[in-house]
């Protein structure tokens, strides 16, 4: 992951790939996104048992955000 101070320096990256444009969220998605129980309570000793339950509310997160599109879709193995 790396932050930037702005879109605009994102895509004036040398590494910048559009591709990956769909990949770009601003701080305020980003800290809604880790917020979720997926990274918050992942040092609860039951946390494998809810892990299925913390990526549903993940994917709900990340729709909420649209980002629904190709980049943010698992690769298939």
């Amino acid at each position: 992951m790396n932050l930037f101070r702005s879109e605009e320096h994102i895509r004036n990256w040398a590494r910048f790939d559009p591709a990956t444009a769909e990949g770009i969220l601003s701080l305020p998605d980003l800290v809604k996104l880790f917020s979720g129980s997926y990274f918050r309570r992942r040092l609860d000793p039951d946390w494998v048992s809810h892990s299925r339950e913390y990526v549903r509310e993940m994917v709900t997160t990340l729709v909420e955000l649209g980002k629904t599109g190709p980049f943010w879709k698992r690769p298939k193995p």
